[in-house]
């Protein structure tokens, strides 16, 4: 009964950190620059968004941009590394993720990077696992990062202060 119940609790952990995620030595770390890379977005796949992630339901808006493009643009940035077509609670953060652009999608560029289709990206910003969100700000510099699923309302909260911040 023991080992049902903690098979049952390793279960629910493993779902809620996120799918094979791990947070490696020699990590991109907050303060540092974000690398800024050429990766696919919707021009160079003629609009077929199955070609850039394995979500079912894909929002074109987090495929506008190529991550230098968008760091090119003085713009806070939200890159979410989530690869849903293996992983669950990546499905679940980018259906966050397209309510949250309703809000922020003026102010604040969204890019999706699965990584069957970017996996440069992953590689660049040292990401193992997903899903991982990190929010670049104006400057280029990373001032969040964070793995697993993160809710509306922190996400919401983050967003809320670093544009405040920006504006100061």
């Amino acid at each position: 009964m023991r080992l049902v119940k903690f098979s049952l609790l390793l279960g629910v952990f493993s779902l809620l950190v996120g799918c094979g995620m791990e947070d490696p030595a020699g990590k991109l770390g907050l303060g540092m620059e974000a690398p800024s890379l050429r990766t696919k977005f919707i021009d160079d796949v003629g609009g077929d968004l199955s070609r850039l992630t394995s979500y079912r339901h894909p929002d074109a808006r987090m495929y506008q941009y190529s991550v230098d493009d968008a760091l090119a643009l003085n713009k806070a940035v939200v890159i979410e590394f989530a690869t849903p077509g293996h992983c669950t609670v990546c499905d679940k953060q980018l259906q966050m993720l397209k309510a949250i652009i309703d809000k922020y999608g003026k102010d604040v560029i969204f890019l999706h990077m699965d990584q069957y289709m970017n996996p440069e990206a992953f590689i660049s910003y040292r990401v193992k696992g997903d899903p991982w969100t990190f929010i670049i700000d104006t400057s280029g510099t990373v001032v969040f990062r964070r793995p697993g699923r993160l809710l509306y309302g922190e996400l919401d909260g983050v967003l809320g202060r670093i544009l405040a911040e920006q504006k100061g």
